[in-house]
């Protein structure tokens, strides 16, 4: 017997968060009776339909992309702009895990395990997801720890952070900052910048755990190996038990 939430998630069909969110709204029925509360256990054979789909199980796959200007984190867009889904031939139904800006480029994951998923946007997991900005103006030192030890965005204090300044050109009046976080609240590495009066000029998110771009330009993507995927599983198994 598994939650039911988890079931919709390995599906592929979408996150734990989102299998969820269905849940509560009455979009999910099991053997044919709608289920509202979180945490109802299911059996494998049980028929479960979301929005009046049967969902089955399918092969997990999972793919790193290095996501280029002006794509959107998404997997379909309501004004027809490229999203990251159409920029991979897979014929499973995959989707982004987290989001990068339409203007900010990087390394995004791309599955259908929702487990994964679900488990790598955790903040409580401390998962590193590593930024390189271009900013303008140079950070010093107060404001660099202003930014370690976090800020006040939204209303809300982000998570402390790692901060350093690459190199910086007086002649242009920018900085190269990398920003290491474990957070993805929206708009999060530039409003963080903006706490400290310095607007980003360009944002690249360089790696997430210990994935990066070797090998990949702008663009192009590559699957994950077993080894791998049961890498990022073991980094957040120990968390994710004491999150349940």
């Amino acid at each position: 017997m598994e939650r039911l939430q988890k079931v919709i998630a390995n599906s592929g069909i979408a996150s734990r968060r989102k299998a969820e969110e269905l849940i509560l709204a009455g979009k999910v029925r099991v053997n044919g009776e709608v289920v509202l509360e979180l945490g109802t256990k299911v059996s494998d054979t049980a028929k479960i339909e979301v929005n009046g789909e049967l969902i089955s199980k399918e092969d997990k796959v999972y793919y790193i992309l290095n996501k280029p200007r002006g794509v959107i984190t998404s997997t379909k867009d309501e004004h027809d702009r490229k999203t990251v889904v159409d920029l991979i031939e897979e014929d499973k139904r995959i989707y982004p895990v987290g989001r990068l800006d339409y203007d900010t480029t990087g390394l995004i994951i791309l599955t259908n395990d929702g487990e994964l998923a679900n488990r790598l946007m955790h903040p409580k997991n401390e998962i590193d997801k590593v930024y390189i900005a271009k900013i303008k103006g140079i950070l010093n030192p107060k404001e660099l720890m202003t930014l370690k030890n976090g800020v006040i965005i939204d209303g809300v204090k982000t998570s402390r952070s790692r901060v350093k300044t690459r190199k910086f050109d007086k002649q242009t009046d920018t900085s190269i900052v990398e920003i290491v976080i474990h957070e993805g609240k929206n708009h999060q590495v530039k409003k963080m910048f903006e706490a400290v009066n310095h607007e980003v000029l360009k944002l690249k998110r360089e790696r997430v755990a210990f994935l990066d771009l070797t090998g990949l330009k702008s663009g192009e993507y590559r699957k994950l190996n077993p080894k791998e995927v049961a890498t990022l599983y073991g980094l957040t198994a120990n968390q994710n038990k004491k999150n349940k």
